[in-house]
């Protein structure tokens, strides 16, 4: 399967939205319980994880194929578009209820500022802080964005992060720690 893979990855970047079909038709109950497991920790009001993960694959489909490496860049890419349909839900929520509107999403900023994982009501209005954060961080630190995006908005635990990144569990502990100082630094000040 994962020569498979691969070779529909490649024909894909080569413009062939078909492989990308088929692509996706294999790795469906992956991005599901990718979309099930960000939608357990807190789901968006209006998006279910149908909606979610149909959404992503409808934006990655339109968008020009990146230099595919294995599954484990394709998944990256996915969780960096659920962020994607993520913030723009809650851009619209905010512009539409002006900011009245709760947003369910994976962080909770406590009482020190300390981002968490739990699935708290969030305010739209914290999620774009938190999508501002991760540009700032994305140009200063690609990885430490990955991560973030990774147990934010996809859901992964620290192990499937790593596996998706292609690097080590102790590397994805201490780049949480990081990024989640940093985040907390940027949206606290």
């Amino acid at each position: 399967m994962s020569g498979e893979i691969t070779l529909l990855l490649r024909a894909h970047r080569e413009g062939d939205l078909a492989a990308f079909d088929r692509l996706v038709g294999m790795l469906y109950q992956e991005l599901r319980r990718l979309a099930n497991g960000r939608m357990r920790r807190g789901q968006p009001v209006t998006l279910s994880p149908t909606v979610l993960l149909h959404e992503t694959y409808l934006r990655m489909r339109a968008e020009q194929a990146p230099d595919w490496q294995d599954r484990n860049h394709f998944l990256a890419i996915a969780a960096r578009a659920m962020r994607r349909v993520l913030v723009d839900s809650s851009r619209a929520s905010l512009a539409q209820k002006r900011g009245r509107e709760q947003v369910r999403i994976d962080i909770e900023i406590d009482k020190i500022g300390e981002i968490a994982t739990g699935g708290s009501e969030t305010s739209a209005a914290t999620l774009l802080d938190l999508e501002r954060g991760l540009e700032t961080l994305a140009a200063i630190d690609p990885r430490l964005c990955q991560v973030a995006e990774c147990r934010l908005f996809a859901g992964l635990n620290q192990a499937e992060t790593a596996s998706v990144l292609g690097v080590s569990l102790r590397t994805v502990e201490r780049d949480w720690q990081r990024a989640r100082a940093w985040l907390r630094k940027e949206m606290s000040g």
